[in-house]
């Protein structure tokens, strides 16, 4: 694993304008973040975990270039991606995707998935043989070329995700944000789709970014984990060191609200 970030916040803070109180007044601000530092490098994978209402969403618009932050510097290959010109915007926004949380609103249900799969190589302007890429891209998805000419309304949860994890892939990114990418599955199909994401990570040599409010899921997928809460972050280290002794308050209250069979069978599950 390469030990320079490929993608990176120092610093970052971002403030929202609220509505004001009255006519006179400094108008006052939410601040969904508060300087926090994140990176990924090549072949890492990496957890963001939280809450909901912790920051994860705003951090992740950031790291996608969706929001300049009121403070601080996203980096891309060790460059500002908003100072840095528009050979390197262009760059970042071909190299950095997003695999969203629910495949059923993220794919057109009027587009087939083979025009769904071109359809970021023709908004990025990317060149070269995209019959091939779709074929080399469905491979590493595990999925066959019968699904190119099917309809989003025709596959189960499970495949749909492949489907978009396999849009993301297609202009060939250096970095993979999967934000809560199987909270919307059945518990069965959950670890096929994180085991593709680690098969990705040490495949392709991609920086993973995994974004969930289960401590569990990103102590299975990632080796590094920051926990959020009320917009900062509040613990670092190895996901299964939180997992088993976490020092925050905050990560404790994720650990504890983690099901498992053993608590159920203890007794412990309407605790």
């Amino acid at each position: 694993m390469s030990e320079q970030p490929i993608l990176e916040l120092r610093g970052v803070t971002q403030e929202y304008p609220l509505p004001r109180r009255g006519l006179l007044g400094a108008r006052p601000m939410l601040k969904a973040v508060d300087d926090v530092d994140f990176a990924v490098a090549a072949g890492q994978a990496v957890g963001l975990v939280g809450e909901s209402g912790a920051g994860k969403t705003t951090l992740t618009r950031m790291l996608t270039g969706v929001e300049q932050p009121t403070s601080g510097d996203v980096l891309f290959e060790g460059r500002n991606i908003w100072t840095s010109g528009q050979d390197h915007w262009l760059n970042f926004r071909r190299s950095v995707q997003v695999v969203l949380q629910n495949p059923r609103s993220s794919l057109d249900p009027r587009m087939r998935v083979g025009h769904s799969l071109l359809e970021p190589l023709r908004s990025l302007g990317i060149e070269g043989d995209h019959r091939a890429r779709v074929a080399e891209v469905l491979g590493q998805v595990g999925l066959d070329a019968a699904a190119l000419d099917k309809f989003p309304h025709q596959f189960s949860g499970g495949q749909l995700q492949r489907i978009a994890i396999a849009r993301g892939l297609m202009p060939r990114p250096r970095v993979l944000i999967a934000d809560e990418p199987v909270s919307a599955l059945d518990v069965s199909i959950q670890a096929q789709v994180l085991n593709l994401l680690k098969s990705l990570v040490t495949d392709l040599g991609l920086g993973l970014i995994l974004i969930a409010h289960d401590l569990s899921v990103v102590a299975y997928t990632t080796s590094a984990a920051a926990v959020m809460s009320g917009g900062r972050v509040v613990e670092r280290g190895p996901p299964l060191e939180l997992f088993r002794a976490p020092q925050a308050p905050e990560t404790r209250a994720l650990v504890d609200a983690v099901l498992t069979v053993e608590r159920g069978l203890a007794g412990k599950a309407l605790e």
